[in-house]
């Protein structure tokens, strides 16, 4: 027996998702039905009032004066952290490098200190909480790495607790494995790749929760040929590459997650004319991070050159100690303001284009007729005022697979 869950009317502004002859497809005077969790219809609000009569939904939501958005899908994170690393963030505006912090056993190191001697219970509380404000902030699906453990035990711990994270939350957690995140202070990086391969993936393998596979291809990390072997050994236990790629100098990280068809090249800002041509002609979809840009003080990835190259793009917040904030809203400005997008574009972006990144288009990140029914309402009269109203969280009210869940401002 079908049911009539939500009925959101009278919206100034529904936003669908890409539009064919415009960046957008979307209705103003606008509603949105929603039956047993999917989306039944969207179109102009006395249309669809008619045929799903809001009084006869379980929610009927008045948008007057207010407009619908998909759920963002955040495809990039590293939100399961222990410890507090904000005196980093004073170094770096006092002119330490990022890189020498890394050196002198800051950075990634200092948190995988801290994860491993964190329980298990304050990693599931820590990461709750996380999740429970992105979800405030009108995130619905939401990537989680580990890969600040660096050993076998603490990853599977990790994974397990991204695990149990997406079995109790609203938020769709999507697990990646990131053994290759830094190199640990006792070894070199040769002999710790070898340990990712032989021992950390295949102990991943069998436990059978991540989804995914990343490796930071940087300068001082993990080497092209190195991220080779573990993205390739991930991909013979079933998991998809993704690479961190030219976050800091340019490696050859974006040429070899094209040549291996990852689900997604991230960071990119010192990509170049050929690697994007590489990435949308292997159909890999550039994850573009201007949180990290920002929180660093460096140059921004060039959005428009890949908007350009054709693929769809995506925006993700990178939340992580070194890039606090779990809010896809602030993503959106930062990628409008530092990236020259459009608010249309950088929507799109930050929906669409991140189920892209997690190998889940068409299954969220649209209001498409079909589609699961992950959505915001915006306190505004338009997409535009997500990035406009930069300074404050934007969302009023969320929806996870048509039930309200709890979102809103905080």
């Amino acid at each position: 027996m079908t049911e009539l869950t939500t009925v959101v009317h009278d919206a100034s502004e529904v936003v669908v998702g890409p539009g064919t002859d415009a960046p957008l497809e979307r209705y103003e005077n606008a509603a949105i039905a929603v039956v047993d969790g999917r989306v039944a219809a969207v179109g102009p609000s006395e249309a669809i009032t008619d045929e799903y009569p809001p009084e006869n939904a379980s929610h009927a939501v008045d948008a007057t004066g207010k407009s619908v958005i998909p759920g963002f899908v955040d495809s990039h994170t590293h939100a399961l952290f222990a410890g507090d690393r904000s005196d980093e963030f004073a170094a770096k505006l006092g002119g330490e490098r990022y890189q020498t912090i890394l050196a002198e056993g800051g950075g990634i190191l200092r948190t995988v200190r801290a994860v491993r001697e964190a329980s298990d219970d304050e990693l599931r509380s820590n990461l709750s909480s996380h999740l429970d404000t992105m979800l405030a902030h009108g995130t619905t699906t939401v990537e989680v790495k580990s890969g600040y453990g660096l050993d076998t035990e603490t990853e599977l711990r990790m994974l397990d607790v991204i695990r149990r994270a997406d079995e109790r939350h609203p938020i769709d957690v999507v697990p990646t494995f990131m053994g290759a995140h830094a190199v640990p202070t006792e070894t070199d990086a040769e002999t710790y790749t070898g340990r990712v391969v032989d021992e950390q993936l295949p102990a991943v393998a069998d436990q059978g929760v991540a989804e995914f596979c990343d490796v930071f291809c940087e300068e001082d990390v993990f080497s092209v040929p190195q991220s080779r072997r573990v993205l390739e050994a991930g991909m013979e236990h079933g998991l998809t590459p993704k690479v961190h790629a030219e976050e800091f100098v340019r490696l050859g990280g974006a040429r070899l997650a094209a040549e291996l068809g990852a689900a997604s090249a991230d960071h990119l800002l010192h990509a170049n004319g050929d690697d994007r041509a590489a990435l949308a002609e292997a159909g890999v979809t550039p994850v573009l991070l201007p949180g990290t840009a920002f929180s660093l003080g460096t140059e921004y990835a060039n959005a428009r050159g890949f908007l350009d190259d054709g693929g769809s793009v995506a925006v993700a917040t990178d939340f992580n100690p070194n890039c606090h904030s779990q809010s896809m809203g602030f993503a959106i400005a930062l990628a409008c303001v530092g990236m020259e997008m459009t608010p249309a574009e950088a929507l799109i972006a930050g929906t669409h284009g991140g189920a892209h990144a997690l190998d889940r288009a068409g299954e969220t990140g649209t209001l498409r007729e079909g589609s699961p029914a992950d959505l915001a309402v915006v306190d505004g009269p338009s997409h535009v005022h997500v990035p406009y109203n930069f300074g404050v969280n934007t969302v009023e009210t969320v929806f996870k697979s048509g039930e309200p869940v709890d979102g809103g401002r905080r």
